[in-house]
């Protein structure tokens, strides 16, 4: 029975022979010599096949691999510092466990339908390994994040009854006898659950039905949606800063291999550094306007409205202070501006757009039912919601930050299609 080792810890058997299990991604000959790139998931070698040094039977294995082939390899640990992980393997023994036969994804260029296609095998290119290995890094250190600084993990239900902003993005489905939806948050929710534990985070997959066909956009996502009783809107942005900066560093220290596997500029994310600039919606129609763009107070801001505003920032920027008329009916007013409301949108740098949405809440119960009369908002569905006011009502504020838009912008993609293994997106299902 043989042990196996993996590609990542070869580093701690230098110059004795292992046993690993992995696929071909590569390789090429030059006559008395192969050479095998290798993978298993954990990382990537080379495996150098000497024909001197092998019997006829091994030598004739390694001329039969093609790419994906997947077999068990033997060999001794050298170090090679020319190598990506640091060492190669002297190829002693090969048992092969599949020939694969006419892989579809070749090293030559490929469409992206074709690819997407074919997601199922993709995944398996370097550039796709790397971006899942940091995605999982920016998860451990969101949980990190919170679970250090004293949050609970709290999870909402899928299955809702109804929606407080409407039904038209939401998917339908039945619940036995009655009309259910896919979630599209989690927030009202949390809510209650920060109101039991202070503060509380969930983790977990949304669902919008919008026909939205942009790079930034998909059906089927994950949130992250904090919510903290007593805290106020400045110290809700003040924790939003530290967790963002938090995570991108992370990613920073123990991803590097893999950010510049994909070619990142790191050092832009070194930059990501607390605090972050701010900019109030009254600033940032001014300066939109001073830049030529046509945009008036009280209007909604668009993707190249967000990037001109990122473009004149090196790191994320909160615009804050939006007009009520287009937040959402739960936001807490400005005291001394109630046409406006205590929220902001933080904007990821280099064009990659809102990363965070947050806001204090209305806490108290008669502004709340005000607003649910003006929004034609049923009280009977979310009698719960409104009860969260009457039963020790206090200030509490809240944000939700979409996952796959943060891996996209760490990572420098060109679509957010790529940051999630099998992306539903809206004319893609499949596979």
């Amino acid at each position: 029975m043989r042990t196996l080792t993996t590609i990542s810890q070869l580093k701690d058997n230098a110059g004795q022979s292992v046993w690993i299990g992995c696929w071909v991604n590569n390789k090429r000959s030059s006559g008395k010599i192969q050479f095998l790139q290798l993978r298993d998931g954990s990382g990537y070698v080379q495996g150098v096949v000497v024909k001197s040094e092998v019997s006829e039977e091994i030598w004739a294995a390694a001329k039969e691999l093609t790419q994906e082939s997947s077999l068990y390899v033997k060999g001794i640990v050298r170090e090679e510092p020319r190598s990506q992980s640091g060492y190669e393997l002297t190829v002693e023994d090969i048992e092969i466990i599949q020939v694969t036969q006419e892989y579809p994804i070749t090293p030559k260029e490929h469409g992206v339908d074709f690819l997407m296609d074919r997601r199922h095998l993709w995944l398996r290119s370097p550039k796709q390994r790397a971006v899942l290995v940091i995605r999982a890094e920016i998860i451990r250190s969101i949980q990190q994040f919170f679970d250090n600084n004293g949050f609970t993990l709290v999870d909402p239900p899928i299955l809702t009854p109804s929606s407080c902003e409407g039904t038209t993005n939401l998917f339908h489905t039945k619940y036995f006898e009655e009309d259910a939806y896919l979630t599209q948050s989690g927030q009202l929710y949390m809510e209650a659950a920060a109101m039991a534990l202070g503060k509380v985070y969930s983790f977990g997959p949304t669902f919008r039905a919008e026909k939205s066909k942009t790079r930034r956009h998909l059906i089927e996502f994950w949130m992250i949606e904090p919510e903290m009783a007593f805290v106020d809107h400045e110290e809700n942005l003040r924790v939003q800063e530290r967790f963002v900066s938090f995570v991108v560093q992370n990613v920073v220290k123990n991803c590097r291999k893999e950010l510049e596997a994909i070619g990142r500029d790191i050092s832009k994310l070194e930059n990501i550094q607390v605090p972050f600039p701010r900019i109030s919606y009254d600033d940032a129609i001014k300066f939109l306007q001073e830049q030529g763009q046509e945009i008036q107070w009280g209007e909604d801001f668009g993707a190249p409205h967000e990037t001109a505003i990122a473009e004149s920032h090196d790191r994320p920027v909160f615009i804050t202070h939006y007009p009520a008329s287009f937040k959402a009916f739960y936001m807490k007013p400005d005291p001394n501006r109630p046409e406006v409301v205590l929220c902001a949108d933080m904007i990821a740098p280099e064009g990659y757009g809102e990363i965070i949405g947050g806001s204090q809440r209305i806490d108290d119960p008669e502004l709340l039912a005000e607003r649910f009369a003006e929004h034609e908002l049923s009280t009977e569905a979310y009698q719960w919601y409104l009860d969260l006011r009457k039963y020790g009502t206090v200030p509490h504020s809240g944000f939700g930050l979409g996952l796959e838009r943060t891996v996209a912008w760490i990572c420098g993609l060109d679509h957010v299609r790529e940051t999630i293994p099998f992306p539903r997106m809206l004319y893609r299902l499949y596979p």
